[in-house]
Parts: structure tokens; C-alpha cells; sequence
């Protein structure tokens, strides 16, 4: 695990260069640039990888043959291009996992397929996640948040992660889908071990560890999807009634694709919002000046959000496979070809964001890929962003000096850029 320096006597933490200075030095670091074999520099601070990448190798061919793309443009015309780029993948999981649960999960769920398969199953979950199922949902965030926040008052500390960022997603998804609430607790183990199994390289215990998560959940659902099919709930308010019952004209789920798409939706709506909490408010202290103007304007959280999302993605890599052969920034690649899309290079892109590496809580226009774009786009998009004005507008109106305690710890991913552990304290 990697972690952040600890907090100078103002509280505020150092922020990390964004830029190598040595020309040279940059340039090499593009050209050996493997996702394979990261240093351990890469993993606490990405972002003078991606500026020198997308100065010396915006298309930059790997040892493996694949590529890592770095330039906004790039990966938007990737995007969007969904019949010369797939997202299926089997080809490259079947190697990867190996027969097994993982597998099935992983080239089963929403995110990981092509239309019509996810023309169908996004159809089903975005007919769940209705505007009125999302304006319902303020009022009980509220309501959870400032509970919360109670509990850290009495306290006098907290840990941002264990009593807050990850608390609010996994309550939000979990009343979402009707999660009995004394169930919930082995939801945020469960994602962790799945999603860890998506970095580029992985150990025989981490891929156990995965197989085991997806088994117990898979259990798990069986019983609760029985249960709900036996005493359904309102589908325009319970996400997981909807999902079983499907579309009027008769569109339904398989039994493994509605197993397998509930856990993405579990996953997907917790990992990259407790991400989304933490990041934020770990850049406030980095941009003290930003925190104050938030703090200031109130207003200003939506904004904020967004720029939380493109200053620190949540999810910083997207995959895709060529389907046909194809040029990208000059580069010729035959049909078959790995794409690595650099998420969190894009959104740091200097052609696209005006002084990229600044934090401004104001910045608008602010075309971030941090919810991926085109077809793909992220469902639950707007449940997230509401997580994250209501957990993080909320706690800076009620802890406006929290300053940290300890150093926080990273989680140490290359594709989900989070922390563990942020422990503070709050004045």
C-alpha cells in the first residue's frame, strides 16, 4: 500500500508535483511506461506518468503489444466508436481468470459487454434508476449523512473512509435495491476483492480472493432475489422489484444476468463514489484556498464535484479491443488490438482543461471522462453525484477545520485511485 505524506504544521498537505522538470528523464519514463510493471511512485502520484506520455507517447504501444492512450481526443473518438472498439471480454479474461466465477461475473456484468446484449441490460437498469427514484433519494442521504456526522461529532475524529465516504454508498445502493439493512455488511469486502481482481496484473491470492467474493455474493443474491420475487416492492421506487420484473413489453433478464448486473450495480455505485468522498475532501486540504472558496459559496458544490471527478477520477483506466484495423493519433492497429483508455491522463489533458493540474472548485465548462462517455456512459452517473454534493457540501458545513491526523492510506490500485484510511481530526 502506498500513503500520502503526513500534513505540514498548517494542516494542509503538500501537493504533489503533477510534472517532471527533466526533459529527458520524462521522456524515458513515457517510452518504458508498462502497466504491467508499475513503480511504486506511480500509484501515489499517476500524473507525471500521463504529462510525460502525453508529451512523448500519446499513443504509446506497451510490451504486450497493447496500448495506452493519454490524450483527451484519443480516448472521447474511442468512446464513441463503439462498433470499431469492444468492450467485450472474454478474449481477454478467459486468460487472465480462467474458467471460473470471476469470469462469469466480469464478462456477464453491464460495463463489460456490447449492444444488443447492453443495449438490453442498460435499457432494464436505467428504466430502474428513474428521476423520481433519484429525487427520492435526497431526502433520506440527508438524513443518513447528517446521522454520520453526529457520530464523528461525539467522537471528535473520524476516519473519512470507514465512517463516511464508504458508509454513504453502500446505505444509498443498498436502499436502492431493499438490502435489508443488518445484511449489508459484507457488501463493501465483497466489491473490493471483485474489483481488485480488474487491475492490470494480478496475484494467484487476489484472483481467490475474487473467486470467493463473487461465489458468497452470488449466494447471497439467490436468496435475496427469491425472497423479492416473492414479495415484490414498488418498481418505481425499489431498483431490484424493477430489475426482476423488467420492461412493460416484456424485456426480461436472465437469471445469471440479473445475478451478475445487481453485484456491477453494488460494485460500480459504491467503489467509485467512496472514492469520489475521499479524493475530495483530501484535495480540499491540498488546495486550502479551494476549501475556503467552497466553504464560502456553498453554491458552488456542484461545480466542485465535477472537478473532484477530473482532478482525482475515481476510475482511472478504460479498456477496449479493436474489432476492426484502425488509426488512432497516427498509429495504425490491426483488428484485436488491447486499448487502454487513460482516464485520468484525459482528464488532466492541457487541450481540453485550461491549467489542468489547478484544483478550481468554479470550473466550467468541465467535460471530465471520469463517467466514461457515448454509449457507455455510466448509468448511475446521477446518483453519484448526488452522493457526493450531499456527504461532502454537508460534512464542510458542519467540520470546516478537519485537518488530518495520520497519514492516509492509499489503496493501491492502479485503476481505482481511492484511499483506505483517512483518519481526521475535527475541530
Amino acid at each position: 500500500m502506498n500513503q500520502v505524506s503526513a500534513p505540514a504544521a498548517n494542516s494542509a498537505m503538500v501537493r504533489a508535483p503533477a510534472r517532471i522538470a527533466d526533459a529527458t528523464r520524462a521522456r524515458e519514463l513515457a517510452l518504458a511506461f508498462d502497466l504491467r510493471r508499475l513503480p511504486a511512485d506511480y500509484y501515489a502520484n499517476p500524473y507525471p506518468t500521463y504529462h510525460a506520455l502525453r508529451e512523448y507517447a500519446p499513443v504509446h504501444r506497451m510490451p504486450d503489444g497493447g496500448y495506452f492512450l493519454s490524450r483527451y481526443a484519443d480516448c472521447i473518438a474511442v468512446y464513441k466508436d463503439t462498433a470499431a472498439y469492444s468492450s467485450d471480454k472474454k478474449r481477454e479474461y478467459g486468460p487472465k481468470y480462467g474458467p471460473g466465477l470471476l469470469y462469469e461475473h466480469h464478462t456477464t456484468s453491464l460495463i463489460f459487454n456490447d449492444p444488443p446484449l447492453h443495449t438490453r441490460v442498460r435499457r432494464i437498469i436505467a428504466g430502474a434508476l428513474t428521476p423520481r427514484a433519484i429525487a427520492d433519494m435526497e431526502a433520506p442521504m440527508v438524513a443518513l449523512v447528517d446521522g454520520l456526522l453526529d457520530a464523528m461529532a461525539a467522537k471528535g475524529s473520524a476516519d473519512l473512509i470507514a465512517d463516511l465516504a464508504a458508509a454513504v454508498p453502500v446505505e444509498v445502493i443498498g436502499n436502492l435495491l431493499a438490502v435489508p439493512r443488518n445484511e449489508r455488511g459484507p457488501l463493501r469486502d465483497w466489491s473490493l476483492a471483485i474489483l481488485g481482481a480488474l487491475e492490470p496484473v494480478i496475484s494467484e491470492e487476489q484472483r481467490e480472493r475474487g473467486e470467493r467474493a463473487v461465489g458468497e455474493f452470488v449466494a447471497y443474491l439467490c436468496r435475496l432475489v427469491a425472497d423479492r420475487r416473492a414479495h415484490p416492492g414498488d418498481p418505481s421506487r425499489d431498483v431490484l422489484t424493477r430489475l426482476i420484473q423488467g420492461e412493460a413489453d416484456g424485456e426480461r433478464l436472465s437469471e445469471r444476468e440479473l445475478l451478475h448486473n445487481i453485484i456491477f450495480i453494488l460494485n460500480a455505485g459504491h467503489e467509485t463514489t467512496t472514492n469520489l468522498i475521499g479524493n475530495g475532501l483530501v484535495v480540499l486540504l491540498e488546495w486550502p484556498e479551494e476549501k475556503a472558496r467552497l466553504i464560502a459559496k456553498p453554491e458552488l458544490i456542484r461545480p466542485a464535484v465535477e472537478e473532484f471527478l477530473r482532478f482525482e477520477s475515481s476510475n482511472q483506466l478504460g479498456n477496449r479491443m479493436t474489432t476492426r484495423p484502425v488509426e488512432i493519433g497516427g498509429v495504425a492497429m490491426p483488428a484485436g488490438t488491447f486499448i487502454t483508455i487513460g482516464i485520468g491522463a484525459a482528464n488532466r489533458d492541457p487541450a481540453e482543461f485550461s491549467d489542468p493540474d489547478r484544483l478550481d472548485v468554479s470550473r466550467e465548462p468541465n467535460r471530465h471522462l471520469s463517467f466514461g462517455s457515448g454509449a457507455h456512459v455510466c448509468a448511475g452517473l446521477n446518483v453519484a453525484r448526488l452522493e457526493g454534493r450531499v456527504a461532502i457540501g454537508r460534512f464542510l458545513a458542519r467540520f470546516p477545520n478537519y485537518r488530518l491526523s495520520r497519514e492516509p492510506l492509499r489503496g493501491g490500485r492502479a485503476r481505482f485511485r481511492g484511499f483506505l484510511s483517512i483518519p481526521v481530526a475535527l475541530d
